[in-house]
């Protein structure tokens, strides 16, 4: 396994809408798998493939607890197909936009069908945080970031600090907390 290189934003690679995968074969598997190491490495919760680079409809997921054993999930094509009437805020963070964090509303639970790393086609539902951290990787896949879910006023501010920080070559793990 290889681990990849994280986009930080702003960059026009997270801004845009990813194609479909049409089969989950090797190559696919591959780099769900190298995308999960990434994102333990980083360390974070969810990663979506427009982060690394790769314009697919790919995500992967492990919201497990930090002394509960991993629980990884591997997406192609991940299409919420249902969604609750009820909602909640939740804190919500990017490791695209390194120590940056603001609430957000989403529906508190959702159904979503997708391909797994063998190709099957699965389904499963979702509630809390893995229901907020399936549909923060989602909205990825469409373009959308958590800030593009909060005020114009701090999705500038936090894009502005991004900005600076990429100008003065600093790399993510060397970003200080807002």
């Amino acid at each position: 396994m290889a681990k990849l290189e994280i986009i930080i934003a702003p960059d026009p690679r997270l801004k845009r809408t990813c194609t479909p995968v049409e089969i989950v074969d090797a190559a696919t598997a591959k780099l769900m798998a190298d995308m999960l190491e990434t994102m333990y490495d980083a360390p974070g919760i969810g990663l979506a493939a427009p982060q690394v680079g790769v314009a697919k409809r790919i995500i992967v997921v492990d919201p497990a607890l930090e002394k509960a054993p991993p629980a990884p999930i591997k997406m192609a094509n991940p299409d919420i197909i249902w969604r609750s009437d009820e909602k909640k805020v939740h804190e919500e963070g990017c490791l695209s936009l390194p120590q940056e964090y603001d609430m957000v509303e989403r529906p508190d639970k959702i159904r979503v069908r997708y391909l797994d790393e063998s190709n099957k086609p699965q389904e499963i539902e979702a509630d809390g945080l893995l229901s907020v951290v399936i549909q923060h990787e989602i909205d990825h896949l469409e373009g959308t970031l958590f800030v593009d879910h909060i005020s114009s006023l701090k999705r500038g501010m936090i894009l502005r600090r991004l900005t600076k920080q990429k100008k003065q070559g600093r790399r993510y793990y060397d970003m200080e907390p807002a």
